[in-house]
């Protein structure tokens, strides 16, 4: 708006002047527009609201920044503690299955031997008559073998137990920090977007941080520097009617009238009640023509002012929405750092478990080991039982037949004592055909004996070999044979 009464070069020709009824209406439409000194008072509300959000953000952000390198920090850490303690679950768990599967196949050849015992049935001619049909598993304890058992389970067991402690530790740690990275990453995604400059000097521009909020504040500065200057060009034009009215003949009651009730915050130049000073022809034509083109332009600049306040607003309302998505992050950065604090606390439990579970683990091992060893030994004994078992059928083979070779030598020794005998008796005879009659009876007594005789019979008290049937005791050599030559391999 012009709002001056600046000397201009005389025109050929002036326009009729305005009559009071236009004047006065023009005054009503300037009086109407200062109401935006409302706008321009909201304008100034607004840059300092804006201004103690800068301040917000500026705090917000340093705070969020500053949680989230201690939580990284501190992350970073407890991740190693958890590494640590997963890398000690992993193995114990590999060691504790190894220690298992021996176990078992220890078990189960122990197992498979026990079989082979109770499927062995022992030859009934090597027992009583009256003994009932027994195994070789029925010579033999196995209460030795459950109390090894018993105790590598309750060692087991132990050390499974330890083990489930240790892995609902680390289930439970590993929970936390999945929380907490959960957590971080929900409060970066409450990072809020950039903000968009809606500046007449910077349009669609966008900043990429809180610092943004500055050049929003300083184009706010911008919109409410161009709205005073607009408010006091009005003011002006204001001023200029009420001259106009004051000059004009009948206006002067008019004027006062119509300056009552102002908006407060709009001050005038010109004094309502004094009396105007007379101007000239000329200086008035030029007030009038000044007027006249203000007038026109009146309600441009009231739509300056509103679409000013309208455009900061809007930028509020996005710096508003801003600070609530960095208060929302902050938020969740604390929470996850409160987490932390909590899981950090607990860091020298987790390692302390993890310390016990491996003396416990290692002592439950020793044991198992060691009744291992004694498995082991009851296995060896039992293979040993079953082999010798084989062998006692394989001497007693050998029995049987030097048992039949005495009784051939024995059979042998008979026929030439039979012989013997014959053939001691024909002489006999034949010596008492020729002398007989010469010689008395009682010069020998024993003259007319039989010739000495023998028999040969098993010793009282000494029984003899079990009668074993050929196919047993070959089997039983294949046996032996075939473990030896599986022991050479």
């Amino acid at each position: 708006m012009v709002s001056s009464t600046s000397s201009t070069p005389p025109r050929p020709a002036s326009p009729a002047p305005p009559s009071l009824e236009t004047l006065v209406s023009h005054l009503v439409a300037s009086k109407r527009s200062l109401s935006s000194v409302e706008q321009v008072w909201r304008g100034h509300e607004i840059i300092e609201t804006t201004r103690l959000h800068l301040e917000t953000s500026v705090t917000t952000t340093a705070r969020s920044s500053f949680l989230r390198s201690g939580i990284a920090a501190q992350l970073h850490t407890l991740k190693q503690v958890h590494t640590h303690n997963k890398l000690v679950e992993v193995e114990s768990a590999q060691e504790y299955g190894e220690v298992m599967r021996t176990l078992d196949e220890a078990d189960q050849r122990l197992k498979d031997t026990m079989d082979a015992l109770r499927s062995t049935m022992v030859e009934s001619r090597l027992r009583p008559a009256s003994d009932q049909p027994k195994s070789l598993m029925d010579f033999v304890d196995e209460g030795s073998v459950d109390k090894v058992l018993i105790t590598i389970r309750q060692s087991a067991d132990a050390a499974q137990a330890a083990y489930e402690e240790l892995l609902e530790t680390n289930l439970g740690f590993s929970a936390d920090i999945r929380r907490i990275e959960d957590l971080l990453a929900r409060s970066k995604a409450e990072s809020p977007e950039p903000l968009a400059l809606q500046s007449h000097d910077q349009p669609g521009e966008d900043a990429t941080s809180a610092s943004s909020i500055q050049v929003i504040l300083q184009d706010m500065e911008g919109r409410s520097r161009e709205m005073a200057e607009n408010l006091e060009s009005l003011v002006r034009h204001f001023d200029l009617c009420l001259m106009a009215i004051k000059q004009t003949e009948g206006g002067g009651d008019a004027a006062i009238k119509l300056t009552a009730g102002l908006p407060d915050g709009a001050r005038l130049e010109e004094d309502v009640a004094n009396a105007p000073e007379p101007i000239g022809h000329q200086e008035r034509q030029e007030m009038l023509e000044v007027l006249a083109t203000d007038a026109d332009q009146v309600e441009e600049v009231v739509m300056e002012i509103r679409d000013n306040v309208n455009a900061m607003e809007a930028q509020l309302d996005a710096v508003t929405a801003y600070i609530a998505q960095l208060d929302r992050e902050y938020a969740k950065v604390t929470t996850a750092f409160r987490l932390l604090d909590k899981v950090g606390s607990q860091s020298h439990a987790f390692v302390a478990q993890s310390r016990l579970f491996v003396t416990r683990w290692d002592e439950e091992k020793s044991k198992i080991t060691e009744r291992m060893g004694e498995l082991s030994s009851l296995e060896d004994f039992y293979v040993g039982y079953l082999g010798a078992y084989d062998n006692l059928l394989v001497e007693i083979g050998r029995r049987q037949f030097m048992e039949q070779q005495m009784e051939k030598a024995v059979q042998d020794a008979m026929r030439k004592l039979d012989t013997l005998y014959e053939e001691d008796s024909a002489r006999r005879e034949s010596f008492k055909h020729d002398f007989g009659d010469f010689l008395p009876m009682d010069i020998w007594p024993g003259l007319t004996d039989a010739p000495m005789q023998f028999e040969t019979r098993p010793i009282d008290g000494v029984e003899r070999v079990p009668d074993i049937s050929k196919s047993v005791i070959q089997r039983a050599i294949r046996r032996v044979q075939g473990s030896r030559r599986q022991s050479m391999t």
